[in-house]
């Protein structure tokens, strides 16, 4: 591993495996049947699954053109973001920190009717295309429940606080962007113009602006995703998420949808290098 990548790859995977370690101690861990069960009833697997989606954004944060690859870039992300790559990194990790009793607390809520309604909602929101659509409606939703004050934003607000409680979120999503751009100047696709960390001084400056479009972002998302759902409903699963229990699962669950998401991003860069600009014909 290049000098250059390795303290970055340091600095989320300690952090992560000292979170990891104080939520569950590895001699109480599930086993791999009851977390592939886990996987589905919660919509992890889903969740995992639409990372991929996320790489249609990578080739602009190196400034290249994902057309200019053809069908190469396709096959590139398949490849690396394959489904069974992504569920088995899931299953390693969370085979040796999530214990019975938490898996077990948030199965059972999610394996309710209304908690499989939210899964079902939430699966089909993960998996669907930003085209400009989704974003413009739950926009148009919010502008609606804020001319009438309803209640309702209260709670959407509830709910997006409740599922990145530390606001751990903003970090990791830095890491990733981080590891990435250090993984593409490693593999020579890329010739960055600062060091390490001017590049991380540079996005701690930008910090404040972030956060609001994060959260801003979750909560245009969440008008989205359930609009289907009275708010008595809204507020159920609210006070499911901030159960302390239902906390340390989401702390873990989002710390383990990162760690893969920035180590495939790294995987995508270090293959960028052998890709050569292709014309489909």
């Amino acid at each position: 591993m290049p000098a250059a990548l390795r303290h970055s790859l340091f600095t989320l995977t300690t952090a992560f495996a000292l979170m990891v370690a104080a939520l569950a101690p590895p001699a109480q861990a599930a086993d791999e049947a009851k977390l592939r069960e886990y996987l589905e009833v919660t919509g992890f697997d889903v969740a995992l699954e639409s990372i991929r989606l996320s790489a249609d954004n990578a080739p602009a944060m190196l400034g290249i053109e994902a057309d200019a690859f053809g069908s190469e870039w396709s096959r590139l992300v398949n490849e690396v973001f394959a489904t069974d790559i992504m569920h088995e990194m899931a299953l390693t990790i969370l085979g040796e920190t999530l214990t019975d009793d938490l898996l077990d607390h948030a199965a059972d809520f999610y394996a309710t009717d209304l908690g499989q309604r939210l899964v079902a909602v939430e699966n089909d929101s993960h998996m669907e295309e930003e085209d400009g659509l989704k974003t413009e409606s739950g926009e148009a939703i919010m502008q609606g429940l804020q001319r009438i004050d309803s209640p309702r934003i209260d709670l959407l607000e509830r709910l997006t606080t409740a599922t990145d409680a530390d606001g751990a979120s903003l970090k990791a999503i830095q890491e990733v962007q981080v590891r990435f751009l250090m993984a593409a100047a490693a593999a020579g696709v890329i010739e960055l113009q600062m060091e390490e960390a001017d590049l991380r001084e540079a996005m701690r400056a930008q910090e404040d602006e972030m956060r609001s479009a994060i959260a801003a972002s979750a909560l245009t998302n969440a008008a989205y995703t359930y609009q289907a759902f009275s708010d008595e409903e809204v507020e159920a699963y609210a006070e499911a998420l901030e159960h302390p229990k239902m906390q340390k699962v989401y702390a873990l669950m989002n710390a383990v949808q990162y760690e893969i998401m920035a180590n495939r991003f790294e995987a995508v860069a270090a293959r960028l290098s052998d890709m050569q600009p292709s014309t489909d014909l």
